[in-house]
């Protein structure tokens, strides 16, 4: 008989103990059995190719929650991340262990196969399992939910822990646990077996691996009963059985994806269910107190430490309550316990003694403490030195030399920027510290880590102020790992985020994006690569919105190259040569429906800013030509030659008869709404100045108003709503009272009455029009 199957018959001889993921009873009382047993060996459910890890977690520094992450190596990366808290059994074996000389080992799949099998079975569930995935859950559920209502409590969670949480004796929880998982466990499987066989089968693979990982160890040399092995309650009964293990050709086969793995920082917010997490708990700081409490072998103590920390938050937000209404807090959670037969009050008593005591009945006056006292903002910290990924240390070495570690916390934290030289410091470090920490979340920002997030301030263009919000999150932690695809370093890796979207053929708004995200970023190679790009695409652009786009970022560069220490003058002539192919695409564009012309309007107003902006550099006298050019063109969209005839007015290239003639000639009596009033709307975007200035305009538009017959006048109220929708509403007042006067009502009487809230006829007339379809006139 070989020594692995030698090892199988003696598995029966290795202590089993059952827990619960995230369970301070668990902790404590896995603690007292480890000391009494004195293990060799201590096998632990999770990722076997983690086991090079444990060492690290141990390492003093680190403070926990935190999680091994596996990730796929490849796009798109996928991950699994299994999370310990410090109340987490697991860790608390590891714990022992490393103090005791005694070696751990992870015993699960290893990360390959447990990303592959997680793959297929979501893969499985969008080809048509869902309902069998949902069922499954649902009659775990139920099952949970009905046990807790057989023992008098209102949820599964207040059951477990006040039968569990709350047992005081080491072998007492070891046996009931058991013996509820086991029972549970009959119960479950013979559900899944005929419901949800994809459950069961993954259950069967993980715990038959798990039995191989107990026999090798036996087979190389540890006996039976100097292994102590450590798996959630529901695998471990099927760890006793004599069940044969995973053949080594059964594990070959299993289908496997490469990956890699690291350790990150979690938070209590992941930890709890709030973050969708599954094998969480409710409220991970509460759960951190008994803990706490229970490490100091005073259990009694947690429930006037919870309610003394919620008044104690209540209090820092201006909301005094005594210690005399924290003891009554004490107290009637007490009360509610021993309805119940229990020893000592679980988290929902306590949460119920709060509102009534400390909110007076009222939720809502203790829900903020609440959130504090039950889930907190802890978040896990690894020293220097723990086995992380390269960029995961360069984003922390980062955060230490720009003085930005103390911004990696769970509360969001404002951080205001100001880029220029600080000339009351001696180092040239110290002076530009702001522009570099810009510069490092810029890179942060392009590769989507949600850590940082850019406000927008009212300034024009970019300047050298930047206002940001940085809330860190194991997510964050996650997207930096995913980054290490794309480089080493964060600087590495948002250079290749550039190059990898240039390679996409991206547009010419695009690429002159990728030039300003890389001028942001402070990446002058990146930045010439976008500018070549740029150059190539712009000898073909056929779309004046998508020029007038890459000019608005090309002269914003230009501008403010400087805060940035940039050299943008290698723009200029590329700035050149975008604008005279705006210009020349002008007229032709203008070809176009009523939908087409909003953008290409922007886009106008984009140029014609441009084009006083670098007078100097652009051809501006033929910018100014092409507008004169569009803005008497009858075959034009209506809209775009209104606005060209308005910017030429803007700059004073209209003399007033040519004025008078251009608006007469435009909403002469006869003509259509389509053509006149939407002319009107152009000439609105501008110079409302110049337009509320001129008599002669207002007399005309009321003269053609008056000759159009109902349907056409109908239409007409299209485009004369939307022109004066932008209006503010002084220039508003200004109309009316214009009118009045053209009307003979007098210049207040008629603001006054044009002021006057509509009727209730009028107001559905209006809606009326808002709903009628001019597409079949």
């Amino acid at each position: 008989m070989s020594a692995m199957k030698a090892a199988v018959k003696e598995t029966a001889g290795v202590h089993l103990f059952g827990i619960r993921h995230l369970s301070p009873a668990g902790a404590i009382h896995l603690r007292h059995f480890l000391n009494e047993i004195k293990p060799e060996l201590v096998l632990v459910e999770g990722p076997a190719d983690a086991t090079p890890l444990i060492g690290h977690i141990t390492r003093s520094g680190v403070t926990p929650p935190v999680a091994i992450l596996a990730y796929t190596d490849q796009l798109p990366i996928r991950t699994l991340v299994f999370p310990l808290a410090s109340y987490s059994p697991e860790y608390e074996a590891f714990r022992w262990a490393a103090s005791n000389g005694a070696e751990a080992r992870f015993i699960d799949l290893p990360s390959n196969i447990a990303i592959s099998m997680h793959l297929g079975k979501r893969e499985a569930v969008e080809e048509g399992f869902k309902q069998e995935a949902q069922q499954h859950w649902s009659n775990v559920n139920e099952r949970y939910e009905k046990v807790a209502e057989l023992a008098g409590e209102p949820d599964y969670d207040s059951y477990w822990e006040r039968y569990f949480e709350h047992s005081s004796a080491s072998d007492t929880y070891r046996s009931a646990i058991a013996a509820f998982s086991e029972q549970m466990r009959l119960l479950n499987e013979e559900e899944e077996r005929s419901s949800t066989p994809l459950e069961a089968a993954s259950n069967d693979i993980r715990e038959a691996y798990m039995r191989s990982r107990i026999a090798e160890a036996i087979a190389g040399g540890v006996p039976a009963d100097r292994i102590v092995v450590i798996a959630g309650a529901y695998h471990v009964s099927a760890l006793t059985t004599a069940i044969a293990p995973m053949s080594d050709e059964e594990a070959a086969a299993l289908p496997r994806r490469d990956t890699k793995l690291t350790l990150m920082p979690y938070s209590n917010y992941k930890l709890s269910n709030h973050s969708g997490y599954g094998a969480g708990n409710h409220a991970p700081a509460y759960f951190d107190l008994a803990w706490q409490c229970l490490q100091a072998d005073d259990p009694g103590k947690l429930a006037p430490l919870y309610l003394s920390k919620i008044a104690g938050y209540m209090r820092e937000s201006g909301t005094y309550r005594s210690a005399a209404s924290v003891i009554e807090g004490v107290r009637l959670a007490e009360a509610l316990t021993s309805l119940r037969g229990g020893r000592l009050p679980v988290w929902r008593d306590l949460r119920d003694a709060a509102i009534v005591c400390l909110g007076h009945g009222e939720l809502s006056v203790v829900s903020e403490a609440l959130v504090k006292t039950d889930i907190g903002t802890s978040i896990g910290a690894l020293p220097e030195g723990v086995s992380q990924t390269p960029i995961q240390d360069d984003l922390n070495r980062n955060l230490k030399l720009l003085k930005l570690d103390k911004y990696k916390s769970a509360v969001a934290a404002d951080l205001e920027l100001d880029l220029r030289e600080n000339r009351r410091v001696k180092s040239e470090e110290a002076a530009f510290i702001d522009l570099r920490r810009s510069f490092f979340l810029q890179r942060l920002a392009l590769l989507g880590i949600s850590f940082v997030r850019k406000k927008t301030i009212r300034q024009d263009g970019a300047t050298w102020a930047e206002h940001w919000v940085l809330q860190w999150s194991p997510e964050a932690e996650i997207q930096i790992v995913e980054a290490t695809l794309k480089g080493e370093t964060v600087e590495l890796a948002a250079a290749f985020a550039i190059k990898e979207a240039l390679e996409q053929s991206p547009d010419l708004r695009t690429a002159a994006k990728l030039v300003k995200q890389a001028w942001e970023c402070g990446l002058p190679s990146s930045m010439e690569d976008a500018r070549r790009m740029l150059q190539q695409l712009a000898v073909d652009a056929g779309a004046i919105e998508q020029v007038a786009g890459a000019l608005r970022e090309l002269s914003a560069l230009i501008q403010f190259g400087d805060v940035r220490k940039a050299d943008t003058s290698v723009l200029i002539p590329l700035l050149k040569q975008l604008f005279l192919r705006g210009t020349l695409l002008l007229v032709d564009s203008a070809a176009c429906n009523d939908e087409a012309a909003a953008a290409i309007a922007a886009a106008m107003i984009d140029m014609h800013a441009i084009s006083q902006q670098h007078y100097d550099d652009v051809d501006d006298e033929r910018w100014l030509k092409q507008l004169e050019l569009l803005a008497y063109r009858d075959d034009r969209n209506a809209k775009l030659s209104g606005l060209a005839f308005a910017l030429l007015l803007e700059r004073n290239l209209i003399e007033a008869d040519r004025l008078a003639a251009e608006v007469s000639r435009r909403l002469s009596p006869g003509t259509d709404a389509d053509t006149g009033a939407g002319w009107f709307e152009g000439m609105s975007l501008r110079n409302r100045y110049v337009l509320l200035s001129r008599r002669q305009l207002w007399e005309q538009l009321d003269l053609y108003i008056h000759s159009l017959d109902e349907t056409q006048f109908r239409r007409s109220l299209v485009y004369l709503r939307r022109a004066f929708s932008g209006f503010e509403a002084r220039d508003r007042s200004m109309v009316a009272e214009l009118l009045g006067e053209l009307w003979d009502v007098g210049a207040l009487e008629g603001g006054d009455a044009l002021s006057q809230p509509l009727s209730e006829e009028e107001q559905q007339t209006l809606t009326e029009l808002d709903e009628f379809d001019f597409g079949d006139i």
